[in-house]
């Protein structure tokens, strides 16, 4: 199985920017869907990027679209989220996560199958 380490979060003021990374050990990304999700306190977690297994597309929540990128770089077996334009609303923790590429493409947290601990980004106004 592929074990998830999430790194780059911090406290940032409004319009101002975060790259996230997610490093992988253990098996390659090659072999998983990608994703990005963000959970409040209190709040179920929710889908904020996806990438296929090849990098041949993407998917993003309407409330990042235009902001937030999702790439991957399977040789250094690593997956970003670069964040612009920053909101106060943004503010939560971010976790990444990998869904076995042979099963569908799918954007629902609770279909991914392995999970970063998650980093913190706040956002202050």
């Amino acid at each position: 199985q592929v074990q998830l380490v999430e790194a780059g979060g911090g406290l940032v003021q409004a319009g101002g920017s975060l790259r996230l990374s997610c490093a992988a050990s253990g098996r390659t990304i090659s072999s998983y869907h990608m994703g990005w999700f963000r959970q409040d306190p209190g709040k179920a977690r929710e889908f904020v990027a996806t990438i296929t297994w090849s990098g041949s597309a993407t998917s993003y929540a309407d409330s990042v679209k235009g902001r937030f990128t999702i790439s991957r770089d399977n040789a250094k077996n690593t997956v970003y989220l670069q964040m612009n334009s920053l909101k106060p609303e943004d503010t939560a923790v971010y976790y990444c996560a990998a869904r076995y590429k042979y099963r569908p493409y799918v954007n629902t947290a609770g279909d991914y199958d392995y999970w970063g601990q998650g980093t913190q980004v706040t956002v202050s106004s």
